[in-house]
């Protein structure tokens, strides 16, 4: 078979020397890839300079295989080249080109020469499936290169941060710690295990009260994000204990920790959520409202009052109230997926209870511009300036995977399938409003919510 030849060409508001670096830190390959087609780095020996090598474990619909590539070129500043060992195609060779344009800017080329493994009958409907692919990956590709870049170039900190993370593995923080390190930022993950030799590893174990800090020379700022699931079954006494204790006995392990130091980090941001504001109905809420009266308004409002021994040092502290994040790799999105995908999606309830959503662009966009903004404390609404209602989230997501949304799922089987979890996680109605980064200046990048699910899903076409 012929060999066929993509190109994908950006402008990048950045000089040559930045885009490339940012392309050569650690966390490019996973900030590169798409939430829908999300992949795993098995094994990596060095980064992108001549002689590299990358093993990776991605999907081709439902079936897993593994991509091993060699790195063949490279020219700081100006190009470097991939070459598939072993994968899926015959032959591939991608090139990324850099060149400088007018204006401080950058011209981002991708140009990839491959071959299809593929008898020559099915050939034609082979090349137009991968090219389309190709367009939707490098278009979100050179996106999210030009957002990342542009971010941390306004308002980055002079000296790049040292960051220490809880819940690193998490959906949240496997999506913010490649953004960081791309950023040229330190991160050093807390962990419940041995930490791998050489690494930037902490180990803690917040049910036995360890952490151990010793021997780290810098902690610029914390993000703290580890927690129970909230949403794994019903809640019975012993998992509400569970609950409520993995996020307040963390959390205050961490900011006593960080406050003892000899050099206090200057910043801590702990995870809450949207979930401290309770059942409201059709109220408007923002930053000043109190907690509700449910089960997790009360897990939220401790969560958060758990952090006092860093707010009493000085440390400035921030309470990041995270609405319902969307992306296919986790959360509440993946959960639903499937059944809307086989024309069983519908609406939950009465369908009127308000959805407060953010996108998991925004979220790291969000925690970028609080670790940035000294002006900001306390909590923070981290969620998309226009709630919708299950209804319409129903209607929406439906259109954009190209399915009808007939059922419902009455009020009462979930009373009886989910209990208490399900009336305050499904059926619970908080519609939030995101004032304290809207005041301060934050942009959203997707406060549409059917812009947000086809950036998600790859569905880029209306």
């Amino acid at each position: 078979m012929s060999r066929e030849i993509f190109r994908k060409q950006s402008v990048i508001s950045a000089p040559v020397d930045a885009v490339f670096k940012w392309h050569a830190r650690p966390g490019a390959i996973e900030r590169l890839s798409p939430p829908w087609d999300p992949l795993k780095v098995l094994y990596r020996s060095g980064g992108i300079e001549k002689g590299a090598e990358v093993v990776l474990l991605m999907k081709a619909g439902p079936v897993p295989y593994k991509w091993h590539a060699r790195h063949t070129d490279y020219r700081e500043n100006e190009l470097f080249r991939d070459e598939q060992i072993r994968g899926p195609f015959s032959e591939w060779v991608h090139t990324h080109r850099f060149e400088p344009a007018s204006g401080n800017q950058c011209i981002l080329e991708d140009v990839i020469e491959y071959r299809l493994p593929l008898h020559a009958v099915s050939a034609l409907a082979a090349r137009r499936m991968i090219r389309s692919k190709l367009q939707r990956i490098f278009s979100y590709r050179h996106d999210i290169t030009a957002r990342d870049i542009g971010r941390h170039h306004s308002g980055q900190p002079a000296t790049p941060l040292t960051v220490l993370i809880s819940g690193a593995s998490g959906v949240i923080g496997s999506a913010v710690i490649p953004f960081l390190t791309t950023g040229g930022h330190r991160v050093i993950r807390l962990v419940r295990r041995p930490p791998e030799p050489g690494s930037d590893e902490v180990f803690w174990d917040p049910a036995s009260g360890v952490i151990r800090l010793e021997g780290i020379d810098r902690i610029d700022a914390v993000l703290h994000l580890a927690g129970e699931n909230l949403d794994n079954g019903r809640w019975t006494p012993s998992r509400k204990k569970k609950i409520l204790e993995s996020r307040v006995k963390g959390t205050e392990l961490i900011a006593r920790a960080i406050s003892t130091l000899d050099k206090p980090p200057g910043v801590m941001l702990c995870a809450s959520a949207v979930g401290f504001y309770g059942n409201r109905g059709e109220a408007m809420l923002s930053e000043t409202d109190g907690p509700g009266d449910d089960f997790i308004s009360s897990v939220c409002d401790r969560w958060e009052k758990a952090a006092a021994p860093a707010a009493k040092k000085g440390i400035r502290t921030a309470f990041l109230r995270i609405g319902v994040v969307l992306t296919p790799l986790g959360g509440a999105l993946q959960k639903v997926l499937l059944p809307y995908r086989l024309g069983l999606g519908g609406r939950i309830g009465s369908g009127r209870q308000y959805i407060s959503w953010i996108s998991m662009e925004d979220v790291i966009g969000s925690i970028h511009h609080i670790l940035t903004h000294k002006e900001i404390a306390g909590p923070v609404n981290i969620v998309s300036p226009k709630p919708v209602t299950n209804r319409d989230y129903t209607g929406v997501l439906g259109r954009v995977l190209g399915r009808l949304t007939p059922l419902t799922l009455p009020s009462f089987v979930i009373n009886a399938g989910f209990g208490q979890m399900g009336r305050e996680i499904l059926l619970s109605s908080t519609r939030v409003m995101p004032d304290v980064l809207t005041k301060t200046g934050y942009g959203f990048v997707n406060s549409d919510l059917e812009m947000s699910l086809r950036h998600t899903l790859g569905k880029r076409g209306l």
